[in-house]
Parts: C-alpha cells; structure tokens; sequence
C-alpha cells in the first residue's frame, strides 16, 4: 500500500490542536462551577475521515467526514444530567452546560451517581503512558482508488464462479480528544483506525453467496496488502473435529469471532 511519512505532529491534522480542547473543558469546568454544580466531566474531541468505494472496477463512492463535539455531564449532589453540543462556540457551550443542569434539577437521585474517587484518577501527567495509538495515514483518493481496485481484481481472480461486487473500501479514521472533570483530571490523546474490506458474491447453478474479509489496524503499515484482503487462502479447507490449541494476538481479536464463522467462496 502507499503510505506517507507522517507528519511531526497531530496538530495541523486536526480542525483543533489538543491545547484548544483543554482550554475549552476547563472553560466547561468552570462555568459549570459558577453555576452551581457540585461536580462536572467533560469530553471535547475532534476526527475527520475519509472512506473511497469502489465497485465492479468504478469508483462507486468517495465521502469525507469532519466532527467534533462537547459532551458535558453535570451532578447536583447525587442527581446528573446530561447534554452534547458540537459547537464550540461560548455561547452554545454555556448552553449544553445550563441545558444539563436544568436536567440535573429534575431527576431523581441516583446513589451511584458521581465521579470516580480522586485517589483512583492519574492526575499526574508522568502517569499517562503514550500507547502508539495515532498513526496518520496520508493516502490520497486516487491511491485509495487503485488499492481498492487491486483488492477487487485479487478476489475477482480467485474462481469464475464469483460473478459480482458489493465494492471494495478503504477507509481513514482519525480524531482526538480531552477527558476532564472537577477533580483535577485532564487528558487526552489522538488516535487512528484505518480499514480495508472486500465484498463479494459467488454462484453456482440457482446457488448464491455472498461473503467478505476485511482488516482494521490503528497502523496502516500493520494492513494486510489489498490482495490478501480481497483473495482468501486458497489451500483453505474444513478441518475435522476435535481438541485444538487457539493463540492470538490482540490486535487480532475484533476479526477472530467473524474468521470463525467465514466460509469459502465455491470454486472449480
């Protein structure tokens, strides 16, 4: 696959860098403080995206995506509310805040209601690990375009008997965000997840099937190529029953349940 060296940081990738929303959860702290909250959490994040489909050869679809958001929970005593806004502007923050605090007034109390204790948050930021999970993927559309047709030709190549395709897409996912409360904590990081995926459909006689693969990795680099998305193995066959010993890795988990449950497509 083509991928660019990243760059230095995620700051110009993102509409707003991690600075920008810390300053605006402690402005959401704050005024949820002058307002009477006895305590207050915030989560403020930003993504973009950009997903390419393709179809039977032709470029079927090519979306780009761009979010962001402010999610506030306020807690009078023991009661909470609750309120989102995904504009960053002062007045529309101040609103979610007073929107959750008029919530907070009229809903029952809740004894299990309320921020975790302090002594349990890592408010020191020598406590907060890096764990690589930002990996910026800088793929144009036209490369897009040719990996998922590569994909698509792979399995398209596999057998004569599959005779159509429900697309082959590639899909960038990037976003950052900010997790705050009344007790101190804050913090936050960017991160990626990066998808490839083949579906297609094989028949024999009146018989149909319809079946796909696909690969999700937070590292572009840790993709498997087009063609090993798009062509399943070819020595694959059903095995017999009994007792065998299963490994696995953890950035493997989320497929495994579906590999347990995929079928060959019919071949000659």
């Amino acid at each position: 696959m083509s991928c660019s060296a990243p760059p230095a940081s995620s700051e110009s990738r993102f509409s707003h860098s991690l600075d920008a929303l810390r300053e605006l959860a402690r402005d959401v702290l704050a005024h949820a403080g002058r307002q009477g909250a006895s305590a207050c959490e915030v989560d403020v994040s930003t993504g973009f995206g950009q997903s390419v489909s393709v179809r039977c050869g032709e470029v079927e679809t090519i979306e780009y995506n761009r979010d962001k958001g402010v999610s506030v929970s306020v807690y009078l005593g023991r009661r909470k509310g609750h309120a989102n806004t995904s504009d960053f502007s002062p007045k529309a923050v101040r609103d979610a805040v007073e929107a959750a605090l008029n919530i907070a007034r009229f809903t029952a109390e809740d004894p299990c209601a309320g921020l975790a204790d302090a002594a349990l948050l890592a408010t020191d930021a020598g406590s907060q690990p890096d764990l690589e999970l930002y990996h910026p993927w800088l793929l144009s559309v036209e490369d897009a375009v040719a990996i998922a047709r590569r994909c698509e030709q792979a399995a398209f190549a596999v057998s004569p008997e599959i005779s159509n395709s429900e697309g082959a897409t590639v899909s960038i996912q990037e976003g950052q965000f900010v997790a705050a409360n009344s007790l101190g904590f804050i913090a936050g990081y960017p991160s990626s997840r990066h998808y490839l995926s083949c579906s297609l459909i094989a028949g024999a006689n009146d018989a149909m099937q319809r079946d796909d693969w696909y690969e999700v990795a937070r590292d572009p680099l840790a993709l498997g190529s087009a063609e090993a998305i798009g062509e399943p193995r070819r020595s694959a066959s059903a095995p017999r029953n009994a007792h065998y010993p299963v490994s696995a890795r953890a950035r493997s988990e989320h497929a495994r349940c579906r590999c347990c449950s995929r079928r060959r497509w019919p071949r000659r």
